[in-house]
């Protein structure tokens, strides 16, 4: 008999698979607000918290937005400049940072992944040793970029927010020319995603319709059920974004997870296998004991002598269990006892004729 072959991706310090269990990345992004020991101290509780990976983003601006784009007044309160580009530029790490953050990473045994936006990041982040590249929904059409990073034959994992079944298709197949190693990610391009438009059904769509892929979730959800569902449709990745403090400046924080709503995530994920168990349906031995105290067996009603004809009149069915079960009870009526029993005495096979 042929077994399926399991997917199974190995990179850097993880492996994530069809399989389970869940691969959780904590997506810092710009969390950290320019702040390098902000996002030191980010990495360091991600990673206290459970998370298997930490994700930054690396864009180059300039080859990124337009002039025009770049040059926009951006004057609101999540600005940290005059301008977007200024705003961007201030949000932004260079080669010195990116070092220490993936020493931090390293230190604190997570994997340092990263999200690269062109293909000047894409090289920046080979430069540094990245092991597997994250792409956000909005390049999910950006074929060029797509093959360029496939060509670096590392893991990619590829968001699908705001597409349709056809362009994740063709991601998917100019990936698959150059590069088995992809993550699908179930995204709903919503800041935060409110749950009446998550649409997690379509975990399973993708796995039915992009077999070579595996499937994983990144979710802007406010909460903790999300990411659960998505598991236990089969989405054995899992990317959350991630803050210190609902209250800092910036667009992402409020539908981040806090610490202790990190540590309570990943501990549920983990909990899902364990829960599930098998599908044998028998009882276990942690349920014996309250099986016997809270079950039912046949009593003798009262005293009873050998040759008693057993009847509704003299049995009763009581607890705690530990003898016959209720079920036996046509069974034993019209029988005879081959022996005396004492009032309240579990009624045995052994005790009939």
């Amino acid at each position: 008999m042929l077994t399926k072959h399991m997917k199974t991706i190995k990179f850097g310090r993880g492996t994530i698979s069809e399989n389970g269990p869940a691969y959780f990345i904590a997506e810092i992004g710009h969390n950290h607000q320019g702040n390098l020991n902000t996002a030191m101290e980010m990495i360091t509780v991600a990673a206290s918290c459970g998370a298997n990976a930490v994700k930054f983003q690396k864009r180059d601006n300039k080859t990124l937005f337009t002039k025009a784009q770049y040059a926009k007044p951006y004057e609101n309160e999540n600005s940290y400049g005059a301008t977007y580009g200024e705003h961007r530029e201030f949000l932004e790490f260079g080669k010195k940072e990116f070092k220490k953050l993936k020493q931090c990473a390293e230190e604190n045994g997570v994997e340092f992944m990263c999200t690269a936006f062109d293909i000047p990041s894409v090289d920046f982040l080979d430069e540094l040793g990245i092991e597997s590249y994250k792409v956000a929904s909005g390049d999910l059409t950006n074929i060029p970029l797509l093959t360029y990073i496939a060509k670096k034959k590392k893991p990619m994992f590829v968001s699908t927010g705001a597409s349709t079944l056809r362009e994740v298709k063709m991601a998917y197949d100019a990936i698959l020319k150059h590069n088995k190693k992809l993550c699908l990610l179930h995204c709903s391009a919503g800041y935060p995603t409110d749950y009446p438009n998550l649409n997690l059904g379509v975990i399973e769509t993708l796995k039915k319709e992009f077999p070579e892929a595996i499937i994983g979730y990144s979710g802007h959800d406010d909460g903790l059920l999300a990411p659960i569902i998505a598991y236990m449709l089969g989405a054995v990745v899992v990317e959350k974004h991630f803050t210190l403090s609902h209250s800092w400046k910036g667009t992402d924080h409020s539908f981040s997870l806090e610490p202790e709503g990190l540590r309570k995530q990943i501990i549920n994920l983990k909990r899902v296998d364990l829960a599930l168990g098998d599908d044998k349906k028998i009882i276990r031995d942690f349920e014996k004991s309250a099986r016997q105290k809270m079950g039912k067996s046949i009593y003798a009603k009262k005293a009873l002598t050998a040759g008693t004809v057993l009847s509704e009149k003299n049995m009763c069915i009581k607890s705690p269990g530990g003898g016959l079960p209720p079920y036996y009870w046509n069974e034993l009526v019209g029988k005879k006892l081959k022996t005396p029993l004492e009032e309240e005495t579990l009624i045995r096979m052994e005790h009939i004729k």
